[in-house]
């Protein structure tokens, strides 16, 4: 892989993180906006919803940030 590769993925991986970070805080907000529901199914549907938003949100940063890792070692080693 060349260096220009390794730097397009690189930004590609920071894109995918800010992403992450956004998704996963719309899931703290759906899970935050529980308060305000008025039937228990309304709850569990925000709360169902708030988890997979933030698990979606959390793995999207936690895969970036690997791929960041791994591209910068193997550009240092270039």
């Amino acid at each position: 892989m060349n260096k220009i590769e390794i730097t397009n993925k690189l930004k590609t991986a920071k894109i995918n993180q800010a992403l992450g970070v956004f998704i996963a805080l719309f899931g703290l907000i759906v899970i935050f906006a529980m308060i305000f529901t008025e039937t228990f199914v309304q709850q569990m549907t925000d709360l169902v919803a708030g988890l997979i938003l933030l698990g979606i949100g959390g793995g999207m940063i936690w895969k970036s940030k690997l791929t960041q890792i791994k591209l910068n070692a193997q550009e240092r080693f270039e």
